[in-house]
């Protein structure tokens, strides 16, 4: 039976509501959730980009039981994998082990940001590998010197390692190549549509962790209103291609969501109070394989679909 999870829209809410909405989910029967880290929302519209890792701490003063990852966070340009090996420890002393490190090759859109360069796609996946490796270092609590073809670490020690000198590190894939990596160097995967090929690549390199599915909904009172909300707040669900990882900035993300119509929206988001649209979306990605599937509310209506998934969805799967 796949579990089910929350997602956390850092680029949808502020960091005092992601903290609140994680507790109400806690509540209302979800047991993982994943939270995204952005520097800039997609498009501007969706108007926040908090701090992920000061939320997390935040998080782990208002939840017991639910176990989180970050969905995900990249180690390679806008911040030094060493960097991100301390906070991530940190996070996972926090939630007292109920942390995964989810990781990705990252966006144009988020790492531009200090005038580094935008590499190749087969670079981007070489920095990633490399990263995860200085990280699992790291998380041992030892010094490390590290002088690889992109990082550079000298006598760095993380002095409050994860419990047992290691915690889990799920990779992102979209395509067969980053699924190849995930399963490689990965203790889970992670993605964003049911596509069963990009799960058997990960499973055939040697992966045998979770596979979580990000699933996208929108409930509301009506199913009209719901579409309406998800293509507002949400059009870049249906921006394929590499644009997603190329373009580098939220105005560039609006302009091509001019082109996005309330269809293509409604084709990958369930939109609406009915069951069994919901279960429909939820089973796409049991049959592509994924174990997990965390689902992500378009817009601010939290508690209207935390009383609906606990009421409706969740019961099915407990």
């Amino acid at each position: 039976m796949t579990d089910l999870g929350y997602c956390l829209t850092s680029e949808l809410h502020g960091p005092r509501e992601l903290v609140e909405h994680t507790r109400l989910a806690e509540q209302a029967g979800f047991r993982f959730g994943l939270i995204s880290d952005h520097y800039h929302p997609w498009i501007s519209i969706q108007g926040h980009s908090p701090f992920v890792w000061g939320v997390i701490g935040g998080i782990a003063q208002v939840t017991n039981e639910l176990t989180l990852g970050t969905g995900v966070t990249c180690p390679t340009i806008r911040i030094h994998p060493a960097i991100v090996a301390h906070a991530a420890a940190t996070a996972s002393l926090m939630l007292e082990g109920r942390f995964f490190l989810g990781v990705g090759s990252g966006e144009n859109l988020n790492e531009h940001i200090l005038g580094d360069r935008w590499p190749p796609a087969d670079v981007r996946r070489e920095m990633l590998e490399e990263a995860v490796a200085v990280m699992r270092e790291l998380w041992k609590g030892d010094f490390v010197m590290h002088h690889g073809r992109h990082y550079t670490v000298e006598n760095a020690r993380i002095y409050d390692p994860p419990e047992g000198g290691s915690l889990p590190v799920y990779v992102a894939a979209g395509g067969p190549k980053a699924a190849e990596l995930s399963g490689r160097i990965g203790d889970g995967f992670i993605g964003v549509a049911p596509q069963k090929e990009t799960v058997e690549v990960f499973e055939k390199a040697g992966g045998s962790g979770p596979k979580v599915g990000q699933l996208h909904a929108c409930w509301a009172e009506s199913r009209d209103e719901a579409l309406k909300t998800a293509h507002e707040l949400w059009p870049n669900v249906a921006i394929t291609g590499e644009a997603g990882q190329e373009l580098p900035m939220p105005g560039h993300f609006g302009q091509l969501a001019e082109m996005v119509s309330p269809e293509d929206v409604d084709e990958l988001v369930a939109c609406g109070p009915d069951p069994d649209r919901h279960m429909e979306m939820i089973k796409r990605y049991e049959d592509a394989g994924y174990t997990h599937v965390y689902v992500h509310q378009i817009g601010p209506d939290q508690d209207g679909f935390l009383s609906f998934y606990g009421r409706e969805i969740l019961p099915q799967f407990s």
